[in-house]
């Protein structure tokens, strides 16, 4: 059965912090506590944002500010009722939403 749901992207450099945290650890425990259904921290290997500096992770450079991505999904109604503070707490980043089609669950959304 196909379900309708959004996805909340935000891409934030590793450096960010957000209240003495690092702002990608901040939001995972902060939608934790919004009954947020599920989101998972990706860590980039390479990248660059608006300022075009390039952050890598190769050998040779040791970056420590590199790609953070944070992928959130739940109901329409509930990532709309937090993004506007997700985008408040991303000082410099990009947010955005995306409606999505599930087409396999465990039991994530109510029946």
């Amino acid at each position: 059965m196909i379900r309708k749901a959004k996805l909340l992207k935000v891409y934030v450099g590793e450096k960010e912090r957000f209240k003495n945290k690092p702002l990608y650890q901040y939001l995972v425990h902060w939608l934790k506590e919004q009954g947020i259904i599920g989101v998972t921290v990706f860590r980039g290997i390479e990248g660059y944002g608006q300022d075009k500096v390039l952050h890598s992770a190769r050998l040779l450079e040791l970056s420590s500010d590199l790609p953070i991505i944070l992928e959130i999904v739940d109901t329409e109604e509930k990532i709309d009722s937090i993004v506007v503070e997700v985008s408040e707490m991303v000082p410099k980043g990009l947010v955005y939403t995306v409606s999505v089609e599930v087409h396999k669950e465990i039991q994530i959304f109510p029946i």
